[in-house]
């Protein structure tokens, strides 16, 4: 039967795939392979989020695991109660903090070093579904439409929340296929109660959003089912620069580190990642492998290794962005379990 915890991983080492021709070598499938059973395939929450102390933290249902990539372990910090399942986590900065959204309007902070809760705050009417941290304010958005700072910003569902990297510009996403930009307030750690920008282009929910690790006034931004592009904003100016048609829900975006690149996770009918140069926009390779919509991706604190979090209830690691161009691993997929690192 299905394991009801996160206590399996896969190792995986595979071939080199001679279909595309690349600027530099990038293996074709995942580095490993990680149960995640009992994953909620929902297009709306945000289930997975990795630190800078290369810790995951991963939302399955109402529990959430850490799982330290360093050392292998794997500890479990909490289970809700009830019915109530968990919609969203987000890591302080710091990466000791991490902020749990559940689906009664409740979110909760919790001391990882203690695997103590060390707070509950309520507000939301409905699931909380996006944080975002700004130094030490924490910013939550719900599926009413609500983002806590107690200020009503979106009449629809709030399904995607970012702080820019300077902590300049908040932009918010929603079920109403509104893009939202809003600046922070001079002196404090919010934003004002008007946005700055306004973009309707998208033609479906606008979850996915990225800001840019090279030009923190640059977003990325991409739509759902019946939009299927991602945009780029420049958010000083207010003007979108770019459009590409990806031909796919796009559920997740990630800009590389390492590469003027970023990577989307997209739904039917590929389930495939796809790396993208940037500006031009060109596809360097796609990733496949996920047998559902990829629903998550997260960043390892390296920039070398993206995690894909899948409705097939699998996580899965690609080493796409490691820096050694000359690397040329040939190995086969092998099966192991968590417990046995």
């Amino acid at each position: 039967g299905k394991v009801s915890s996160f206590t399996s991983v896969y190792m995986s080492h595979t071939k080199t795939s001679t279909s595309k021709v690349t600027s530099r070598y990038i293996p074709q499938g995942p580095d490993r392979i990680l149960d995640a059973p009992d994953i909620i395939d929902d297009y709306y929450l945000n289930l997975i989020d990795w630190n800078p102390r290369n810790v995951l933290a991963v939302a399955l249902n109402k529990n959430v695991y850490l799982w330290d990539a360093s050392s292998g372990k794997i500890e479990q910090l909490l289970t809700l109660e009830g019915t109530d399942y968990v919609c969203s986590v987000s890591w302080i900065q710091e990466g000791n903090v991490l902020a749990v959204g559940t689906s009664v309007g409740v979110t909760q902070l919790w001391d990882c070093n203690v695997l103590k809760r060390t707070r509950s705050m309520g507000g939301h009417s409905s699931r909380v579904g996006s944080l975002s941290w700004n130094s030490y304010i924490l910013t939550s958005g719900c599926r009413s439409g609500q983002i806590i700072h107690h200020d009503v910003r979106q009449r629809d569902s709030v399904c995607g929340l970012k702080w820019s990297p300077d902590g300049r510009y908040l932009a918010s996403g929603g079920n109403d296929n509104m893009l939202y930009i809003w600046p922070q307030v001079p002196g404090s750690s919010h934003s004002t109660s008007q946005p700055l920008h306004t973009f309707s282009q998208h033609q479906a929910a606008v979850k996915p959003l990225a800001w840019s690790p090279y030009q923190s006034h640059m977003l990325a931004s991409g739509g759902g089912t019946a939009d299927r592009c991602i945009r780029f904003w420049n958010c000083n100016t207010g003007v979108c620069t770019s459009t590409i048609d990806t031909k796919s829900q796009v559920c997740a975006l990630q800009w590389s580190t390492t590469y003027k690149e970023i990577i989307s996770g997209h739904g039917y009918a590929n389930n495939e990642l796809i790396i993208w140069k940037y500006p031009s926009m060109t596809r360097v390779t796609e990733l496949m492998g996920h047998t559902a919509r990829v629903l998550h991706l997260a960043m390892s604190p390296d920039g070398s290794t993206v995690l894909s979090a899948g409705a097939d209830e699998t996580l899965r690691l690609w080493k796409c962005f490691a820096s050694d161009r000359l690397r040329r691993k040939r190995m086969k997929p092998q099966k192991k379990t968590f417990l046995h690192l």
